[in-house]
């Protein structure tokens, strides 16, 4: 008999605002779970969840609550120690929480109590579970998403990350043919056939470390997988290594296990932290929100992390299944063994497994230039963006309304920066000295951002309380600098100042070295600055002449940098030629291209005569006699167009995108020849292979230049002649390519052509054969769907994506996804049109996350068009989120994003942004999610 439950609705609000949650309401629980047992029962149509928890006393006073959401549970019996209980008497259900009275656990004698056996037995719907929240069923096989909270949709349970228990057993049952395969957290101990029902079985799992509901998962499906083992080097465990995903996928999964031996060697060796369990199990799951999750031992995967190969992945697929592989792997110690006290310290674990696998990525890649190139550029456009609009937070936030919009790129791309600039104050021994201490005393337990600083000042003697600001600091901080040489005393002065949303300074390391004027040669090399003032002054002695600073160096804190010098772009075409930091010298050469996208932009030419110093840059990078075809490819790519609009106060979309296609233009007519020369130089060089695709990382420079080259040649299309040239040079790539990273980025070129008849015809016969060829192939399919911006992506990331970030949408792609996207973000003016036209594609579903992100949310980044005159753009995106919210919030809320920043576009494109969000926030019902996105954006 049902005692409580619902349809598995949307957790919406209607009439009432919802309750906001703020970092200063936390308490302790007064009861505690301290070990659990659980039973699913997996049926066609509803699952049966049986829970037995062990209730121990917490701390201070109160009665036990355990989350719920009534319209996904339906309560079918509650129990304490044996005796049923009775509602309204032993326990309470109100909204989502069941509450049981701290009179009822502590019993007549009103003592304190060892401990008390709870169970409860609910129902669930996990095939309408559109959320993808809970457990789920994504295709043929049932899977769970937890983090942040997705336990609640499974059973009642206090469901928050402080409490850590032990999952004794998690015994799961279902069809033994449907369902062969059953995955739990920890270590498998029991398997076998279900007595009474031979076309059943069951498999039992137990976890022996303590960890919170957020981490827990199941999976039940039909797979295959691929298999390898691993012994651990201090204790010398063997580990059994498998990676699971539908049996036709089985050949694209090794280089995910691959991935996954590379990293638990690396945290060996860099870390000294071992895996702990006899088995590592990764999933890999098409219909799920985040990208990747580090549930204990048993990691579920988007699919577009997990599978690769040649035909159906680029060059940076393969870089980015590595790099999440890594981080999901790395949180077994930094998320897991260790773990947040409450939400509001997300950062303490995502900022600090972000940073270990940008070092683990810039060592596999063995150039941490170009890691920290991707990683700043990734940074600046969207985290800069984020600090500038409504949905500004520090890193670790004060209030939330739904917690899963604060998977953001503050608490994980700028909060990996604030852990670097542990790193470079305290050197890698310090660091390492802070970490091991971080581990000694927290290990097992929940802890908070204060305790991850109190361990690395401890570890170090070192006062680290003003740094401690940065948690709590919203907005990008601006450092100013101001130079004068003193002749007379051969001194070179440096004057750096600070400004920042902090009543007080920040603690901001400033990496610096000096070059000398007239030769180029680093005459200081790098020393950190340590700017604890509003303003200080740093003294170099005894140089014999005028220097030219290199500040900042390795973009050594998460700030804009403002100069005084009048003759700012003499000084980056001299940084841009000399620098001896990878990172300054392509930084240089960016802050040339932008000042003359902007002059371009605005009619106007500077009298440094910009534009020399642009082709000047240019044509030294393209001759560079290098190996190192990345940093060479990276030096030649203009900035993009949403890191340039930062440095707007007002922003026209559409100009910009002109210029910066005018600048292109011009380089490409200037060099044409020169362009063209190292095109078939690189393109000689790959036919030698034989076709064969390596990944190393000398012939994923050669790719990535190549199709740099590519790009410039083929934005020539100005006359009838050029667009022949460029579509007969692209379609001749396409055809010739053998692997997806020269294929797509031919194809890029290709859907952007228009005007003749032969030109339109190659376009639309690549198109047609990238979708032919996909067969069925969702990852490619997405990537058709998409378009340009993200096929440059591919070859030239621009962003990390871990989690939840609407610009899955770029990073994310399949072979069916990248037919979705390759479309989306076309340069040609019916884009829109095709676009919705693709919405009612047989192969488009708003179900799926990867597919309404290859589509809808890369057409949204396409700003030239999604800001084109008329807000049609707008309302198409809020004819979207609206629909999408009924079915997957999480979703819509990212959606609603590229709608919350209308006060940074002129008046007109501003009012028709904020009238879509006005009518997403006059719907009824609307999401939490959605709610908390579109009122900060109305403020």
């Amino acid at each position: 008999m049902a005692l409580r439950g619902g349809s598995d609705a949307v957790a919406v609000a209607e009439t009432t605002t919802p309750r906001e949650i703020f970092r200063s309401d936390y308490r302790p629980l007064p009861y505690r779970v301290g070990s659990v047992s659980m039973n699913f029962d997996i049926r066609d149509g509803k699952t049966t969840v049986e829970s037995e928890l062990t209730i121990v006393p917490g701390v201070g006073e109160g009665d036990l609550v355990l989350d719920g959401e009534a319209d996904a549970l339906t309560l079918l019996s509650i129990s304490l120690d044996g005796k049923t209980m009775i509602e309204g008497v032993d326990y309470f259900v109100e909204g989502d929480a069941l509450t049981i009275p701290s009179r009822v656990l502590l019993g007549n004698e009103n003592d304190d109590f060892a401990s008390r056996k709870l169970r409860t037995m609910v129902e669930i719907v996990p095939e309408t579970n559109t959320q993808l929240s809970g457990l789920y069923k994504s295709g043929k096989m049932y899977c769970t998403q937890c983090e942040a909270m997705g336990f609640r949709r499974i059973t009642y349970y206090p469901d928050r990350p402080d409490n850590m228990a032990v999952f004794e057993r998690v015994r799961i049952e279902a069809d033994a043919d449907l369902y062969p395969v059953l995955l739990g957290n920890g270590n498998k101990v029991e398997c076998g056939k279900v007595e009474g029902d031979e076309g059943r079985h069951y498999a039992t799992w137990s976890d022996p470390y303590p960890k919170p509901s957020y981490l827990f998962c199941i999976v039940a499906g039909n797979l295959g997988s691929v298999s390898s083992t691993y012994t651990t080097r201090p204790s010398g465990r063997e580990v059994r290594l498998e990676v699971y995903s539908e049996p036709e996928n089985v050949s694209k999964l090794g280089h995910a296990l691959a991935s996954l031996r590379k990293s638990m060697m690396w945290d060996e060796d860099e870390f000294g932290l071992e895996y702990d369990l006899d088995v590592y199990n990764i999933v890999a799951v098409s219909d799920f929100n985040m990208g990747a999750m580090e549930n204990k031992g048993l990691n579920v995967f988007n699919t577009a992390l997990t599978l690769a190969d040649p035909r159906s992945a680029t060059d940076s697929d393969y870089e980015r299944i590595e790099s999440v592989v890594g981080h999901e792997y790395f949180h077994n110690w930094t998320g897991n063994r260790v773990t947040c006290r409450d939400w509001f310290q997300l950062t303490l674990k995502e900022g600090l497994t972000v940073y270990r696998d940008q070092e683990f990525s810039g060592d596999m890649m063995n150039s941490h230039a170009v890691k920290r190139i991707e990683d700043v550029n990734a940074l600046r456009a969207r985290q800069f963006a984020e600090d500038a609009g409504p949905m500004s937070h520090p890193i670790r936030p004060e209030s939330y309304i739904s917690m899963d919009n604060f998977y953001t790129s503050t608490v994980y791309s700028k909060g990996a920066e604030v852990i670097r600039m542990y790193r470079t104050l305290l050197g890698k021994d310090g660091f390492r000295r802070g970490m091991d201490l971080y581990f000694e005393r927290h290990d097992g337990s929940a802890v908070t951002c204060d305790d991850f600083l109190s361990a690395m000042a401890d570890a170090n003697r070192a006062d680290l309380t003003q740094f401690g600001l940065w948690y709590s600091t919203s907005g990008t901080p601006t450092v100013k600098y101001f130079t004068k040489y003193d002749e007379s005393a051969k001194t070179f002065h440096l004057t750096l100042s600070q400004e920042s949303n902090s009543d007080k300074p920040l603690h901001i390391p400033v990496a610096v070295g000096l070059l000398d004027k007239v030769s180029g040669r680093e005459v200081v090399p790098t020393k950190v600055l340590e700017l604890k003032e509003k303003e200080q002054t740093f003294d170099f002695p005894g140089l014999d002449g005028e220097v030219l600073p290199s500040i900042l160096r390795g973009f050594s804190a998460p700030v804009k940098l403002v100069g005084s010098s009048a003759d700012e772009e003499k000084d980056w075409a001299f940084l841009a030629a000399y620098d001896s930091d990878g990172y300054n010298r392509w930084e240089s050469g960016q802050k040339l291209y932008t000042s003359l996208i902007f002059q371009t932009m605005r009619g106007v030419q500077s009298e440094s005569n910009t534009m020399e110093h642009v082709y000047e840059a240019f044509q030294r990078t393209l001759a560079l006699d290098t190996d190192d075809y990345s940093i060479q490819a990276y030096g030649l790519i203009m900035p993009s167009e949403s890191s340039m609009a930062e440095e707007l106060d007002v922003v026209d979309p559409v100009a910009l995108h002109k210029a910066r296609g005018d600048v292109k233009k011009s380089i490409a007519r200037k060099f044409h020849s020169e362009i063209r020369a190292k095109y078939d130089e690189l393109t000689s060089a790959m036919k030698s292979t034989g076709g064969e695709i390596k990944l190393d990382a000398t012939s994923i420079g050669r790719r990535r230049l190549r199709n740099v080259l590519l790009d410039y040649l083929c934005s020539l299309k100005e006359t009838p002649e050029e667009r022949e040239a460029a579509s007969e040079l692209a379609m001749n790539q396409f055809q010739s390519s053998f692997g997806m990273t020269d294929r797509y980025a031919a194809l890029s070129c290709l859907v952007s052509m228009g005007g003749e008849e032969s030109v339109v015809a190659r376009r639309d016969a690549a198109l047609q054969k990238f979708y032919n060829d996909a067969e069925g192939d969702a990852l490619v399919i997405d990537k058709w769907f998409s378009g340009k911006e993200a096929v440059l992506n591919v070859f030239c990331p621009d962003a990390y994506f871990d989690h939840l970030t609407y610009f899955f949408a770029l990073r994310y792609l399949n072979h069916l996804e990248m037919c979705t996207a390759v479309q989306a973000m076309s340069d040609l003016p019916d884009v829109l049109d095709k676009v919705k036209a693709l919405v009612e594609h047989p192969e488009f579903t708003l179900t799926n996350p990867n597919r309404c992100r290859s589509l809808i949310s890369v057409f949204s980044g396409n700003a030239a068009h999604f800001h084109a005159d008329g807000g049609e753009g707008y309302k198409f995106l809020g004819e979207i989120i609206a629909k999408s919210d009924k079915l997957n919030p999480q979703l819509s809320s990212r959606m609603g994003g590229a709608l919350i920043r209308w006060k940074r576009y002129s008046e007109e494109r501003g009012a028709s942004m904020k009238a879509e969000l006005q009518k997403l926030a006059d719907m009824k019902p609307i999401s939490n999610d959605l709610f908390e996105v579109v009122s900060r954006g109305l403020k």
